[in-house]
């Protein structure tokens, strides 16, 4: 995430679509000076993004202060589901404060109540209970200790957790051990000895094996290393699909390894933060394995860009803690709860499940058709409903072009579109669901001008 991007105003060429509009040069003058002073009072470990500066955000479009207009294919990180600054979540919010009651710890309120009903409903069988909180990362955070709490309960010899490499699941001490970036966990100074990492199942990595082979090979290999599956694991902790590429597992291996949990009393507990409600075409990214999970850990999309996380389960794992044993100041308060409430009913009433699953067809077609035209450049691109990633490549050596994919964002940003900047090489697209077919379309024709523009310099 290191690169380098330009802060002064670059020329563009100036324009106005039907959703674009670029009238300054990019990013707009006054840009370097509010990053600066984000600079000085602000952790650095919080930049590094493309140099946009953010007005307002309404629907899948941005604006700066120079009135210049962005097609979002970011929806903030996932965040924006149901659309930014989505009427209903402003007005269930705003309902909320006039109330007035902003914060109520653990005590009962109507909201909370009625919230955790629906959420549960939304979520249905076998989850029936939910705990809330504000983060994703404290969202996992108690996920790995109602996993443990399971392994305790089970008198298992260890409490170990099996995870996949380069799965994601958050900043905190024991998230960042769950996740396999060890730069990034280096601070920790020791490594979980019951926390487990197997490969990742890649497509090019498989060499014609399936999901279920190749999971076996990868527990054949922790079990030489004297873990016993039955003994001395608690869980699986899956990110629903590989984070920095929307690569998902083949449906084999997943299911391989709910048998396992099945049989071993393991929980099977999946990281939904970006494919969680609707993102993916179904309710929740899991879906599309045929599998049931245990536990899920939701955020991103939940709050309709209010701070609302939780983990979802059945109520026998989620009632391991003891009164006050797993608790947070914030949960449930009631305005997150009011705008958790109206992303539910945003989601039923427009029917964005089944949206996004509609114009997830139409984004992989036009995608397709951008493989195939710059061939050369992008390897692959993975994704399902809207989460997709473009994977690009040098076209000399075939390997990973992390400093091109970083360029195309750019670009495309310079152009009126906004993608996600994995710093690595690819970008990912994840628009609003509420988007609609010309914008989705616009946008794809931008990135791919802007490939054919970068990969000439």
């Amino acid at each position: 995430m290191s690169v380098a991007f330009f802060r002064d105003p670059q020329p563009v060429t100036h324009l106005k679509t039907e959703h674009r509009c670029i009238r300054t040069d990019i990013p707009a003058p006054g840009s370097r000076e509010l990053l600066e002073r984000l600079d000085l009072v602000e952790s650095r470990s919080m930049h590094g993004q493309l140099p946009l500066v953010w007005d307002r955000a309404e629907d899948f479009s941005i604006f700066d202060s120079a009135g210049n207009r962005f097609i979002d294919f970011t929806s903030t990180i996932f965040v924006a589901n149901v659309g930014h600054s989505n009427p209903r979540v402003v007005a269930a919010v705003r309902d909320a404060l006039d109330r007035p009651l902003q914060s109520c710890y653990a005590y009962g309120c109507e909201l909370r109540a009625h919230y955790l009903e629906q959420l549960l409903a939304f979520a249905g069988d076998p989850f029936d209970k939910a705990f809330l909180l504000s983060s994703g990362t404290e969202a996992t955070e108690a996920a790995l200790k109602l996993m443990r709490m399971h392994a305790q309960r089970h008198g298992k010899r260890r409490r170990g957790i099996i995870c996949i490499e380069g799965n994601w699941h958050g900043r905190t001490l024991g998230a960042q051990m769950l996740s396999s970036n060890q730069t990034q966990s280096d601070w920790i100074g020791y490594r979980d000895p019951d926390i487990h990492h197997i490969p990742f199942p890649y497509p090019w990595v498989l060499n014609g094996r399936s999901g279920e082979t190749f999971l076996e090979e990868s527990l054949r290999d922790l079990q030489s290393e004297g873990i016993d599956l039955e003994l001395d694991v608690g869980g699986f902790m899956l990110e629903t699909f590989q984070g920095w590429g929307a690569i998902f597992y083949p449906d084999d291996y997943v299911q391989a390894i709910e048998s396992l949990c099945r049989r071993y009393e393991i929980l099977l507990t999946f990281d939904e933060m970006q494919s969680g409600f609707g993102r993916t075409g179904r309710a929740f990214g899991y879906q599309h394995y045929g599998v049931t999970p245990d536990l899920l850990c939701c955020g991103k999309g939940m709050g309709g860009g209010l701070p609302l996380s939780g983990v979802l389960g059945r109520a026998e794992v989620m009632d391991l803690p003891d009164v006050g044993n797993m608790s947070s100041t914030h949960s449930a308060n009631p305005l997150v709860c009011a705008a958790g409430l109206a992303v539910l009913d945003e989601i039923e009433e427009r029917d964005l499940i089944n949206e996004a699953a509609k114009k997830g067809i139409v984004l992989f077609e036009a995608l397709g058709d951008l493989a195939d035209r710059f061939s050369t450049r992008i390897d692959r691109f993975f994704g399902r409903g809207l989460i997709a990633a473009l994977l690009f490549k040098n076209p000399a050596t075939g390997q990973p072009d992390n400093s091109f994919a970083s360029r195309v964002a750019e670009r495309s940003m310079q152009k009126g579109v906004l993608v996600v900047h994995t710093g690595r090489e690819s970008i990912k697209l994840g628009p609003p669901l509420t988007i609609t077919d010309e914008a989705l379309l616009e946008g794809v024709e931008v990135i791919a001008d802007s490939i054919e523009e970068v990969a000439v310099l």
